[in-house]
């Protein structure tokens, strides 16, 4: 999930927003932990696609 469908406890606001503390320490917090949330669905599928490609050429060159 990422944070901008997430609403603080704090202020009752959208964590995207960082309207207080709480918001823009979780919002940084979350900006460094998930790093992949800022891929699409096509992105991942695409990545997904290649490593398996990768895997299976060098499966295939092993034999």
């Amino acid at each position: 999930m990422t944070y901008d469908r997430l609403v603080c406890a704090n202020c009752a606001a959208p964590v995207s927003e960082g309207r207080c503390p709480v918001c823009r320490a979780n919002r940084e917090r979350l900006q460094q932990v998930n790093f992949l949330a800022g891929l699409n669905p096509t992105a991942l599928i695409a990545l997904l696609v290649v490593l398996v490609a990768a895997v299976a050429l060098l499966a295939h060159q092993t034999v």
